[in-house]
C-alpha cells in the first residue's frame, strides 16, 4: 500500500461501527484520508472508540437504506473511494430475520452504488462473502464458479455480489468485489462470534460451547491481512480499470476444523485442559468451505503477512488486555 495515494483522499466507509469497517476506517485515518463514515448506532463497544480514532473521524448520521442521504454525502463531500462493508453479518440472524437482512445486505448495496454512480465515485470496494459461493461439490472455491447459495445470508451476499458485477458492467463504474474467508482479529464485540466468545469463555476458566460437532471445514484471515487486501485492490483497481467487476478471493488458504482451531487457541492461552463442549446442533451452515487465491497473488501482488498462529496471538493479546480491563478478577487464564 502506498501512504501517497490516500493522503488527503476523500474517502467513504459504511459499516465502520463493525469490526472490518472498524479497521478499514482506522488504517484509512494512519495513512492520512479524509475519512467519512456512515454512522446508524453510536454502539459503545466499538474499535474505533475504544482505540481513540472517533473524533477524527467525519461521521455521517444514517442508516444505508437511505439512498438520499447516500447521495448527499458523496456529492457533498466530494468522496474518491467508497469501502461497503455495512451488513447484517450473521448466519443465525439471517435465518431469524430473512427479510431485513436481505433489506440491509441487498437493498442497502444497489443504494449504495446507484448513489456512488449518480455521484461519480470514482471506485466501490465491496464486501462479498465466502459464503456467496454457496455448497459446492468442487473445493476450493475459485472465482469463477458459480454462485450457488440458498440460505438466507449467503443469498444476500451471492445478490450484493451479483449488483457490483451489474453496476460494473453496465454503468463502466470502478467496482472491485472482496470474497474473504472468515475474518478474525480483535476489535470483534460480537460474542456470539467464534473467536470473541472462545477467548472470553478461556479467560474466565470456562468450557466453551461449539453449535456444531466440531467438524467443519473453513479456512481464515487475519483481520489486519484482509485490510490490506482492501486497500490493496483499489490502489490497483486505480491504475488497472480491467479489474473492475472482478471478485477476488482472500484467505490464509489453510483448512482447518472448528474443533481443531478451537484446541490450538486453547493451547496458545495455556488452557488445554478445557475442552470444549460440543452439542452438535448447527443447522442451514455449509459443511466445508475455503478458497483458492491465486487470482489475488497474480493479479494484485497481494500476500498476507501473519500465519494462522500469529494471527491468533495477536487477536488472543487483544482480547485479553480488553477482559483485564473490562472483566472481574476472577478470571484465571491470562
Amino acid at each position: 500500500m502506498s501512504e501517497a495515494f490516500w493522503k488527503h483522499r476523500p474517502v467513504f466507509v459504511t459499516g465502520a461501527t463493525g469490526f472490518m469497517g472498524g479497521w478499514i476506517a482506522k488504517r484509512l485515518v494512519d495513512l492520512g484520508a479524509g475519512t467519512h463514515v456512515l454512522v446508524r448506532d453510536q454502539l459503545p463497544n466499538n474499535l474505533l472508540a475504544r482505540e481513540g480514532y472517533w473524533d477524527r473521524l467525519a461521521l455521517v448520521r444514517g442508516s444505508i437504506e437511505d439512498p438520499n442521504l447516500l447521495r448527499r454525502a458523496f456529492a457533498e463531500y466530494s468522496i474518491d473511494t467508497v469501502f461497503h462493508l455495512a451488513a447484517q453479518p450473521l448466519v443465525g440472524v439471517a435465518k431469524l430475520d430473512p427479510v431485513g437482512t436481505l433489506e440491509t445486505n441487498v437493498r442497502g448495496t444497489w443504494n449504495l452504488l446507484e448513489a456512488a454512480r449518480q455521484a461519480k465515485v470514482k471506485r466501490v470496494l465491496v464486501a462479498s462473502s465466502d459464503k456467496a459461493y454457496g455448497t459446492s461439490p468442487k473445493l476450493p472455491y475459485r472465482e469463477d464458479d458459480a454462485l450457488l447459495a440458498d440460505q438466507p445470508y449467503d443469498v444476500s451476499k451471492s445478490c450484493t455480489d451479483l449488483i457490483s458485477r451489474m453496476y460494473a458492467s453496465a454503468f463502466g463504474m470502478q467496482i472491485g468485489i472482496a470474497r474473504c474467508a472468515n475474518l478474525f482479529g480483535g476489535g470483534d464485540f460480537n460474542l456470539s462470534r467464534f473467536l470473541p466468545g472462545l477467548v472470553r469463555s478461556t479467560y474466565l476458566g470456562e468450557k466453551f460451547v461449539i453449535r456444531s460437532d466440531g467438524q467443519y471445514v473453513r479456512d481464515f484471515l487475519y483481520v489486519e491481512d484482509a485490510v490490506d487486501a482492501y486497500l490493496s485492490f483499489a490502489e490497483r483497481l486505480s491504475l488497472d480499470p480491467t479489474l473492475s467487476g472482478l471478485a477476488f478471493n482472500f484467505s490464509l488458504e489453510v483448512q482447518v476444523t472448528v474443533l481443531e482451531l478451537t484446541r490450538k487457541i486453547l493451547a496458545l492461552m495455556n488452557a488445554s485442559h478445557l475442552e470444549p463442549v460440543i452439542l452438535n446442533q448447527a443447522q442451514g451452515e455449509i459443511r466445508e468451505q475455503y478458497l483458492d487465491c491465486s487470482r489475488a497473488r497474480r493479479q494484485l501482488g497481494w500476500a498476507p503477512r501473519f500465519n494462522l498462529e500469529q494471527g491468533l496471538q495477536k487477536a488472543i493479546d487483544w482480547y485479553v488486555k480488553l477482559y483485564q480491563d473490562t472483566l472481574p478478577a476472577k478470571a484465571v487464564c491470562a
